[in-house]
């Protein structure tokens, strides 16, 4: 498997952001993604706020979002090839 980048909450949220998803809220160390998905569904993701995050939550936040978004758009953003 390819090893994952080293990334911070703020390269996540761009990451994501470009995807379609916007902050709608943030509470204490969270901030909760929505988009609207082209189907008219809402989806919801939450992102950690702190440094560099962990690398098992990197993966999970990898795999929530490859069930949203064609997974060849993350990958490229999320793993080193």
């Amino acid at each position: 498997m390819p090893r994952l980048w080293r990334l911070s909450s703020s390269d996540v949220l761009r990451i994501l952001g470009r995807s379609g998803f916007q902050v709608a809220t943030q509470r204490g160390s969270h901030a909760k993604l929505v988009r609207i998905a082209p189907g008219g569904e809402k989806q919801v993701l939450v992102v950690p706020i702190h440094g560099n995050l962990a690398t098992g939550t990197l993966h999970a936040i990898y795999r929530q979002a490859a069930r949203l978004v064609p997974s060849v758009e993350l990958r490229r953003a999320f793993f080193a090839d």
